[in-house]
């Protein structure tokens, strides 16, 4: 990586029209690669976006840029899967391990009322743990993590060493959860996917891990859920400035 120049590649398609013209979200993506990786990882993207669940788009945009910035490295962060056979059952394991990262017990129950309410935002929506508000400002686009990605040898590499199977959903939501952690002011994060077709979600934090949780909903549901419980008397415009524009690589024997 030292010396290498790397370029920020992101995906994004929907339905009926621009996500800002109130076209629904199809799919997303982020990587970053060196240039002798472009047109495999553009190529990638693609396919991601024609061939989601969701449906079929009818817009997608796909862009790259030159990164300038110097790159951090963050080690992966440590997973275990937790069974549970119903939805309510995967959301009460949720709240209770939220809690053991550190957000106050009525918060949760707070933003897990407001939930349907932020499924409709795009990107991440940023939870006070002292005023119970959201305090990202975004509206419906909320903040999106962007700049990180997993090289795939060393994904290979960890999940043999974990047992894993080396899944690229698995992997993308690691090196997301992994970033998101790596900022001071996010206390936990809660996430499931607006795919209808996947029901697993997870809670992740520094402390705690990326803990999966094998059934968040229902089969058929395209609400998704990426809510950041962060601690609000910390620099929320760093906190948006590290996961919107920070290059982050996942690592194992990177930072902390």
């Amino acid at each position: 990586m030292k010396g290498e120049t790397y370029y920020s590649v992101r995906m994004r398609a929907s339905q009926n029209g621009r996500h800002e013209d109130g076209g629904k979200h199809i799919s997303g993506g982020e990587k970053l690669t060196p240039f002798d990786g472009l047109k495999h990882t553009v190529n990638a993207l693609l396919e991601k976006g024609l061939s989601h669940s969701r449906g079929k788009p009818d817009f997608m945009q796909i862009q790259f840029e030159r990164v300038n910035e110097p790159i951090r490295t963050i080690q992966p962060l440590l997973i275990e899967t937790n069974e549970a056979d119903s939805a309510e059952k995967g959301q009460e394991l949720a709240k209770e391990l939220i809690s053991q990262a550190g957000v106050p017990r009525d918060m949760i129950e707070k933003a897990f009322r407001e939930i349907a309410e932020y499924s409709r935002v795009r990107g991440a929506v940023l939870f006070d743990i002292h005023s119970g508000r959201r305090i990202d400002g975004r509206k419906d686009k909320g903040v999106r993590v962007s700049r990180m990605d997993w090289p795939e040898t060393g994904f290979e590499e960890w999940a043999a060493g974990c047992g894993m199977p080396p899944n690229p959903r698995m992997k993308e939501a690691l090196a997301v959860a992994a970033k998101v952690s790596g900022h001071p002011a996010v206390v936990a994060e809660l996430c499931w996917s607006d795919d209808p077709d996947y029901i697993t979600g997870y809670v992740a934090a520094g402390e705690l891990g990326y803990q999966r949780i094998t059934k968040m909903k229902e089969y058929g549901d395209e609400s998704g859920c990426r809510i950041f419980f962060v601690d609000g008397l910390i620099d929320m415009k760093n906190c948006i400035d590290y996961l919107e524009k920070q290059p982050v690589l996942i690592q194992s024997g990177g930072e902390g």
